[in-house]
């Protein structure tokens, strides 16, 4: 796929829209988690460099098309000049007479952040209307964006049609990390995929086994998979009714060449709590009032001995309850590895979506990935195969 970048657009002078998500987590109108914010730094610091003035389109929440002050994103100021170092204005709109005059008065060197794209009902209908009123806000589209990208919405999909568009600095490391990872990777490739349901994953498993040559389950997905080859997982999560669609996934792997590991041994326990009374079993053994919480050390070994033999690795979700300590162990084992195999440069190692990102932050290991995508849906959807309208929007 192509598309331009920054360094592809003449950007001086000019009125630069960028689609930003700024979609951060709250407490009483402060940021708690500024990650989102600071991987947008790159991006605004080149438009301001080359002379361009950065105006963000973004959404906070979902208010449905409604005006709800409590979604507005000017308490988002404060972290966003600390995270730029340069002052940012805000608009009450983001199109119309008010937003036209915000970008009349923007001073050079300044940013502005219009309000939440989402207060306007055709934003999520993709209203071509709508996004002609962004667009006449702007000389030029950049969407850097990538975690919203899997909807079409007008600012993200049609506004990237009425304008010179380009990806910002966090989309183009988004496409490249991905594209590197799943359309061009070094092999062997391998996927490590947890999480809890397997109907939630259908798509991304059916994908996977086709284009991986490693496939590790784990997590309460894991127990799906054994319950269906006849083991009894006691009072594990378990989605029992899919079962048969395990079975069918087992069989496309194995005609596709897909080697799946499932574990081998489990850590189970009585409760669902930290601390809670634990043993290790083989996989076909867990006791009736038991429940899995956790991957044994004789499985992350297996893990460990995959990743010493693949050149590229997508992980994607948890091996166990990690949230709650000591179950997890083997997420944290195999995250560590896989940061030392990448630290040594014998792995390309790129993560995202869902837990993921927590996992790893919790493992101490996100920084030695190759890549980390903060986007959920967007990643997972990527994964799947599937099309991503706002980013298909900026290919030439």
């Amino acid at each position: 796929m192509a598309w331009n970048r920054l360094d592809d657009m003449d950007l001086s002078g000019k009125r630069v829209l960028v689609r930003v998500d700024i979609n951060v987590p709250m407490d009483d109108g402060e940021v708690t988690d500024d990650t989102r914010i600071r991987r947008l730094k790159p991006t605004l610091d080149h438009i301001l460099a080359m002379g361009g003035k950065p105006i963000l389109l973004a959404h906070f929440g979902r208010p449905k098309g409604q005006h709800v002050p409590d979604m507005s994103l000017r308490p988002l100021v404060p972290a966003l000049e600390s995270a730029f170092g340069v002052p940012v204005a805000f608009c009450a709109d983001s199109r119309g007479p008010a937003a036209e005059a915000a970008v009349a008065g923007l001073a050079e060197g300044q940013i502005l952040l219009l309000e939440n794209t989402r207060f306007h009902p055709g934003e999520e209908k993709n209203d071509a209307t709508l996004a002609a009123e962004f667009a006449a806000l702007g000389d030029v589209y950049c969407n850097d964006a990538f975690s919203c990208s899997h909807r079409a919405h007008a600012s993200t999909e049609a506004i990237a049609h009425l304008l010179p568009s380009c990806a910002g600095r966090l989309m183009e490391a988004e496409l490249t990390a991905l594209e590197a990872a799943l359309s061009r990777p070094e092999r062997p490739l391998a996927a490590l995929v947890g999480g809890a349901k397997v109907s939630t994953k259908l798509t991304l498993l059916g994908n996977l086994v086709e284009k991986v040559d490693h496939l590790v389950i784990g997590g309460g997905m894991a127990n799906t998979f054994l319950a269906a080859q006849g083991h009894d997982v006691g009072t594990s999560l378990c989605e029992h009714d899919m079962a048969d669609t395990a079975r069918e996934i087992l069989d496309q792997a194995r005609e596709a060449g897909c080697a799946i590991l499932l574990p081998s041994d489990v850590v189970v326990a009585r409760e669902f709590r930290a601390g809670a009374e634990n043993e290790v079993v083989t996989a076909d053994n867990c006791p009736s009032d038991a429940m899995i919480l956790d991957a044994g050390p004789e499985t992350v070994s297996r893990i460990n001995a995959v990743l010493q033999t693949v050149r590229t690795l997508i992980w994607n979700g948890p091996l166990g309850a990690f949230e709650l300590p000591p179950f997890d162990a083997a997420t944290v084992a195999a995250a560590r590895k896989a940061g030392a195999l990448t630290g040594e440069g014998q792995l390309v190692s790129v993560a995202g979506g869902g837990d993921t990102v927590a996992a790893l932050n919790h493992a101490g290991v996100a920084q030695d990935f190759t890549y980390v995508s903060t986007a959920g849906g967007a990643f997972l959807e990527w994964m799947e195969g599937k099309v991503l309208p706002g980013v298909a929007a900026l290919e030439r």
